[in-house]
């Protein structure tokens, strides 16, 4: 109840020992408060039943008279009192020794609030005197002069250290720290459970585009998808072969991770999506798995030129004094799109496009972007790239269509 009193619902409003459950940790918990427009009663006006659930009711409110929060609060101390007598005195609410009156008359008596105020028999001689007081004190006709559940728990507390503490007692105030201690306990795991999905899922945006991750963790197919024009981009490192021949696996593992690092800061700029990196191969795709109309072709173009001007000032950590060189190829077709695999899925792309933008890169020269006459064109309808013309380039037909990974069959 003191709980209740501070948090937003601020009072009970029908408290009674019927609202008082037992769990099957010995912890009683209160229950029915809030949602006060749902306590219609379905009973006549002139009912028992009505005038029994009445015997808890403060004075104030069985006049009718509409009462402040605190005023609630005062209310709910009422009924507390005459719950403390039922368990006092081992009987039901309002016992009266020596008279047999029926709920509506100890209503009708308690409403009139006429002195002496009618209140339930007490024999003194069978109980301690100050639990006597608090229960006096607690259906006090005059609200102001009972005291809040902060002012009873503080009494209980002193009451029961002063009265011992029975081994019942120790084991149901044991259970109660039990009870809170796992509260916390399960909070703070919930709390690491969150933080640890929320890391999980971060990671998965980072393997799959965003919209084949929600399906993913919704449980739906991704169904392959068919894009009539990505524009994909291709790199690798001239002389590759050479510099890992020279360099330890562990600084070959350096050299890729500083360059990558770089170059997947400089692409979240851009509209595109990376779709991996194989060795010293970078492969970047613009138009899907979003499309973006025609700006596919135009974003990997800015994309391609920000990374050839961050290769030119990279340094190579064990070889400080070597220039990397960066082969581009650049291609706009066609391809299909979808998830391949459900260990370890991945997002891979097919389609004769794949390939050609592969052969772009393995066609073309160090430091330089080679495209195709589809990407020129794209980017010609902008007016804002200078290209020159290279020439006729003999490439290799490919019998089969790329595997996702620029290679070919």
């Amino acid at each position: 109840m003191a709980f209740l009193h501070n948090s937003i619902i601020s009072s009970h409003g029908s408290l009674k020992s019927s609202n008082c459950v037992v769990d099957s940790r010995f912890v009683l918990k209160i229950t029915d408060y809030g949602l006060a427009s749902f306590r219609s009663t379905a009973e006549p006006d002139d009912s028992h039943a009505l005038y029994a659930k009445k015997l808890w009711t403060a004075p104030e409110l069985l006049n009718g008279n509409p009462l402040p929060t605190t005023g609630m609060q005062k209310a709910d101390v009422y009924s507390f009192g005459i719950i403390l007598q039922e368990i006092a005195l081992r009987s039901g609410p309002f016992y009266l020794e020596g008279l047999d009156l029926g709920p509506k008359e100890i209503v009708q008596k308690v409403r009139n609030g006429q002195r002496p105020y009618f209140r339930p028999s007490i024999d003194r001689t069978q109980l301690n005197e100050e639990l006597v007081l608090l229960m006096e004190r607690c259906w006090a006709q005059d609200p102001a002069e009972r005291p809040d559940f902060g002012q009873i728990k503080g009494f209980i507390r002193r009451f029961n250290k002063e009265g011992g503490t029975s081994i019942l007692d120790n084991l149901l105030l044991r259970m109660e720290q039990y009870a809170n201690n796992l509260e916390k306990l399960v909070e703070e795991r919930t709390q690491a459970y969150l933080e640890e999905k929320r890391k999980a899922e971060a990671l998965l945006y980072q393997i799959l585009p965003h919209s084949v991750a929600e399906q993913l963790k919704r449980g739906e197919t991704v169904q392959a998808e068919a894009f009539d024009s990505v524009t994909i981009y291709f790199s690798d490192i001239v002389g590759f072969t050479a510099l890992s021949a020279e360099s330890t696996p562990m600084q070959v593992v350096t050299l890729l991770n500083d360059l990558y690092t770089c170059f997947d800061a400089i692409i979240d700029n851009f509209d595109v999506y990376k779709v991996e990196t194989i060795g010293d191969a970078y492969m970047v795709v613009s138009g899907l798995p979003g499309r973006n109309g025609q700006r596919h072709a135009p974003e990997i173009a800015r994309m391609a030129l920000a990374l050839l001007d961050a290769v030119s000032s990279f340094r190579i950590r064990h070889r400080p004094h070597d220039q990397l060189r960066l082969r581009i190829g650049v291609h706009t077709g066609p391809v299909c799109a979808g998830v391949v695999g459900l260990k370890m899925p991945r997002y891979c792309l097919f389609g004769d496009t794949v390939n050609t933008a592969s052969r772009m890169e393995s066609n073309g020269q160090a430091l330089k972007i080679h495209v195709s006459s589809t990407t020129k064109d794209a980017l010609d309808e902008l007016g804002c790239f200078q290209l020159e013309l290279r020439g006729d380039v003999e490439m290799k037909v490919m019998a089969c269509h790329g595997d996702g990974h620029g290679k070919g069959g």
